[in-house]
């Protein structure tokens, strides 16, 4: 019978665990596994016997309904056994029979994990649960131009282990203590230099404050410095404006055209703050125009009200070079907020509000005394890679390989019969079609496993229409791998739809 634990000699007398290092006896220690129904209630007659089928039944019923998933380390069975105040022997030959079963497997030298196979979860499945995970079956995604990240196979996961090390081993000590609700200074004062550098925004490490995203930093601003009422973008993401909604500010949404926002309805709509992408306008993928910029700041400080600039896509164009942010023409009334969401990966917890001075102490008291949730330790290695240069060199990696994914959509598009609008930027582009074809189109889409979104999706519910419809794909989800065949499988769904566009 295999044994996971390490053999500590005499490990059960008080006096050898007084002599452990704490370490040592870490080490000897099992995994927690909790058993229903426990062990304890059972009575001295014949109690081994019925300890032993108690257990055994309460493994096999772990195993069956998925709790203990095929491959999962048991726990060696002396650790098991003192913690269910059983003895040993019990355990043990719980697992052996279980072994002869075919529920476990054990080995040598290895932990004793549950088998491949041991558990039947479709047996105990109604005929409806059945029909209906069959049904959703047929709506699995095979090409995934889903929104919102990058494609995952180009994260720099050399860069980050290297970081990850350096972190790790030049950190002092008060890294791993609560935080200062404006986050790292390192991280700070590296994103200063570098969004300065890159995007043109003039800020210092003291006016910056670290999140998670720009949701959440959405929520917080609608709670300090937005006021009652925030414009939006007709078209946008429905989670932002949720965000503000929750933190009590209400939302009214302000058309778009081709050169962004119309600045012109903004100063008719009584808001106190006007949240904007001005780089890449989500979805429809136009820049705000040099004028409206320029506008909609005299707006701001003619009227004491907020901009809040989402930098969504800032980083990533590719006709020209790229537009500098709108906090640069008006570091009193814009609020610069950006993540790595996707020039890294939603899976990194870090996000940033550059910040007018006169605000930066209101928002720092509002996230309270702590940081409630951003990694501190993701914080320091972006410092890290902003530092080292890496962060710079993937960024580059990206943008050329983003560009390539979207010049072959394009030549795709374009042999089919359509054109895209918007500028060359971002992760995103927006296939034009006919109102009513839309919908339809969607769910041809999705019966062929392509995974894509209408353009109605975000449209604000008190806005107008744009006078097209669309599709929305991302471009840079799929792996580099099915790329190819990700488009021929979109250009065969477009192909045959002429009369759509």
């Amino acid at each position: 019978m295999a044994e996971n634990s390490v053999n500590l000699p005499g490990a059960d007398s008080p006096a050898a665990r007084s002599r452990d290092p704490w370490g040592e006896v870490a080490a000897g220690l099992g995994a927690d596994l909790f058993l229903d129904p426990p062990l304890a209630n059972t009575g001295t007659r014949g109690r081994a016997a019925t300890l032993r089928r108690t257990l055994a039944e309460a493994l096999r019923s772990a195993i069956r309904d998925g709790r203990l998933p095929p491959g999962t380390a048991l726990p060696p069975y002396r650790s098991l056994a003192a913690d269910l105040g059983v003895a040993r022997g019990t355990v043990s030959a719980v697992y052996q029979e279980l072994v002869a079963e075919g529920w476990l497997t054990a080995r040598q030298g290895s932990a004793t994990r549950v088998a491949e196979g041991a558990a039947h979860p479709d047996a105990g499945r109604d005929a409806s649960t059945v029909q209906t995970a069959t049904a959703t079956a047929t709506f699995r995604i095979q090409h995934d131009f889903s929104l919102g990240q990058p494609c995952a196979g180009m994260f720099p996961r050399t860069d980050w282990v290297r970081a990850t090390r350096r972190v790790l081993t030049d950190c002092a000590d008060d890294a791993f203590a609560p935080a200062h609700p404006q986050g790292r200074p390192e991280l700070r004062l590296a994103l200063a230099g570098y969004l300065g550098r890159t995007r043109g925004v003039r800020t210092t490490a003291d006016r910056i404050v670290l999140g998670t995203a720009v949701q959440s930093a959405l929520e917080l601003l609608s709670r300090t410095v937005i006021g009652d009422v925030l414009a939006v973008e007709s078209h946008g993401l429905p989670f932002h404006w949720r965000a503000v909604e929750r933190g009590g500010t209400g939302v009214v949404p302000i058309p778009v055209d081709g050169e962004g926002m119309v600045v012109d309805e903004l100063e008719r709509s009584g808001a106190s703050a006007v949240l904007l992408t001005p780089s890449h306008q989500f979805p429809t993928g136009v820049a705000l125009s040099p004028a409206r910029r320029m506008q909609v700041v005299d707006w701001a400080r003619r009227t004491g009200a907020v901009i809040v600039e989402d930098d969504y896509d800032g980083e990533f164009r590719y006709d020209r070079d790229p537009v500098g942010a709108l906090q640069a023409l008006g570091p009193d009334v814009v609020i610069h907020a950006g993540s790595v969401s996707k020039s890294l990966s939603p899976a990194v917890r870090a996000g940033w509000l550059a910040l007018p001075d006169h605000l930066v102490e209101k928002v720092v008291q509002a996230k309270g005394l702590r940081e409630p949730d951003a990694s501190i330790l993701d914080q320091l290695i972006l410092a890290d890679l902003i530092g080292s240069g890496a962060y710079d060199r993937h960024i580059r990696r990206s943008r050329q390989a983003y560009r390539a994914r979207r010049d072959a959509l394009v030549d795709a598009m374009t042999a089919t019969g359509f054109r895209l609008p918007g500028i060359a930027a971002g992760l995103h582009a927006v296939i034009p079609v006919e109102h009513d074809a839309e919908n339809a189109l969607v769910h041809r889409a999705f019966a062929r496993g392509i995974g894509l979104v209408g353009l109605s999706v975000f449209r604000h519910p008190d806005a107008e229409p744009l006078p097209y419809g669309g599709l929305v794909v991302g471009f840079g989800t799929p792996a580099a791998s099915t790329y190819t065949a990700d488009l021929e499988a979109l250009t065969r769904l477009l192909a045959g739809s002429g009369d759509d566009r």
